[in-house]
């Protein structure tokens, strides 16, 4: 059944690849829409939380919040009874833009569904979601530096 990761795949890399040209009006490229949308739904989420949310490491999640940090489209603040955490918050232009990636999003669900009935649409997010639970058993696992036998 490696038919099914595939599909997965390309569904995936052909959503990205329109994102990345019609975000580009807006200034957001290779990915930082997730991360901004993630933000601007989790207000005052933390920088490792989100790695986590969006399944990137640190490093990856460093970067994109720097760049949306210096576009304008986020901003940190310190953590009211830990100075040393730093909560991220969309700004403005932030808000602005996650309710345009907002529109997007529900219309490639629209397009993404089309033909299937509410049932349908239920039985394959919940698919979906055993899914990528099962594969997040194996994330955790190589994220903290080990290696999968296979």
């Amino acid at each position: 059944m490696k038919e099914i990761l595939r599909e997965i795949g390309m569904i995936a890399r052909a959503l990205d690849s329109i994102s990345n040209v019609e975000f580009k009006e807006i200034a957001l490229t290779k990915g930082q829409y997730l991360y901004l949308i993630r933000i601007h739904e989790n207000p005052g989420i933390i920088q490792e939380k989100l790695a986590d949310m969006v399944k990137v490491d640190r490093t990856t999640a460093a970067r994109a919040i720097q760049k949306l940090e210096s576009q304008g489209f986020i901003h940190r603040k310190d953590d009211q009874t830990n100075k040393k955490i730093k909560r991220l918050f969309t700004t403005g232009k932030g808000d602005q833009a996650s309710s345009f990636l907002k529109r997007e999003g529900d219309h490639s669900e629209r397009v993404a569904l089309a033909g299937f009935d509410q049932h349908e649409a239920e039985a394959l997010l919940s698919y979906l979601q055993r899914v990528r639970r099962n594969v997040e058993v194996d994330w955790e696992f190589v994220k903290k530096g080990n290696k999968r036998e296979y």
